[in-house]
């Protein structure tokens, strides 16, 4: 079945809004109306996809995005066209959106590897194609080929998992994905801390892509959050530093919704230290506040229970979709939960770092 004609109405008026890196950088001058903050502005939002199907399958519950390759480097194998997202879901789907317009255009089962549905978070679509997806469950990171059969499956460090084998909290691992300039390490943000280490503090781990083209454990490093909040996702930017979100959720207030500007460059490696408490001379991951989306217009944006700010709801995706000098163009997308209460819905973004 596929996507419900009201689609093409919702989305006609975001037709040239949102545009992937291969099909041209970011304005090197942002518009000054619609501004969150000296550094953020707001070009518009969508909720085209919320509460919508595509062949058979429930478009929501959105937890990250990625760039798709081009055409000219996928056509020999009948990849998807130029101006591609990729969007996953946290129940097992992997959706291809059309960057123009948001309209569905594909949809991959992804299961583990004895065919049990994911709690998948994070995403990458790395330089051959191929899928990196997080599952909350384990945690874990698979890479997976494009019609979604697992290929190799990344260790992570045993204080990583899930108690008892760990001492991580179930549903508060793996929830950012990213791949750093150069293509050779990747970084996975912890949700919320582990056992052990102060509330608040969160640990970034990175792997190093090997001769071979796998990844081995890397360095690891520790980042304070905003207190109550949790990071849903990670980017990074150009120059190797990295936006970070930080959100929460207040019953009958509504969501907290923070972009941060962090650089690990300068930060301690923590994968030697037990326990994290905020007073043993690790240098943290250093963080600039770029904005709180609670300032942002709310554009017409409704909310569909109490927020501090309409347009704000349950943000958990993003993505750098363009780049010029320090600005960035950036795609957030919030997770419905596939709740009545809450939507999907995607948010354009101008960023100066």
């Amino acid at each position: 079945m596929r996507l419900r004609t009201v689609l093409a109405a919702l989305t006609a008026g975001l037709a040239a809004a949102t545009t992937v890196a291969a099909a041209g950088p970011a304005s090197a001058h942002p518009p000054t109306t619609n501004a969150c903050s000296p550094s953020v502005s707001l070009d518009r939002f969508s909720d085209a996809l919320d509460k919508t199907t595509y062949d058979g399958t429930f478009v929501g519950n959105l937890s990250a995005l990625a760039v798709d390759l081009p055409h000219s480097r996928l056509r020999s194998s009948g990849g998807t066209p130029i101006g591609s997202l990729a969007a996953l879901s946290d129940r097992s789907a992997l959706f291809g959106l059309d960057a123009r317009t948001l309209a569905p255009e594909s949809v991959v089962p992804l299961a583990d590897e004895n065919g049990a549905a994911l709690d998948s978070e994070g995403l990458v679509v790395d330089r051959d194609g191929t899928r990196l997806i997080t599952s909350e469950t384990e945690p874990s990171i698979r890479r997976y080929s494009r019609d979604g059969r697992i290929l190799d499956r990344l260790p992570v460090p045993s204080s990583l998992l899930v108690a008892p084998a760990g001492r991580a909290t179930s549903n508060q691992t793996f929830e950012g994905l990213t791949l750093l300039p150069g293509g050779r390490t990747l970084l996975a943000s912890m949700e919320y801390a582990i056992a052990g280490d102060s509330a608040g503090i969160v640990r970034f781990q990175t792997w190093n892509r090997t001769k071979g083209g796998r990844f081995a454990l890397g360095a690891q490093y520790a980042y304070r959050t905003d207190s109550g909040l949790g990071v849903p996702e990670v980017q990074a930017t150009p120059d190797g530093r990295l936006l970070v979100l930080e959100r929460g959720f207040t019953v009958g207030v509504g969501n907290t919704v923070r972009l941060y500007l962090a650089d690990p460059r300068h930060a301690t490696d923590t994968s030697g230290v037990g326990n994290l408490t905020g007073q043993d001379g690790v240098r943290l991951v250093k963080k600039t506040l770029l904005t709180d989306l609670v300032t942002c217009p709310s554009l017409g944006a409704t909310a569909k229970q109490p927020q501090p700010n309409p347009l704000l709801d349950n943000i958990e995706g993003m993505v750098i979709t363009g780049h010029a000098k320090n600005r960035l163009k950036v795609l957030l997308v919030s997770d419905d939960n596939q709740n009545a209460a809450q939507t999907t819905r995607f948010y354009d973004l101008r960023v100066r770092v």
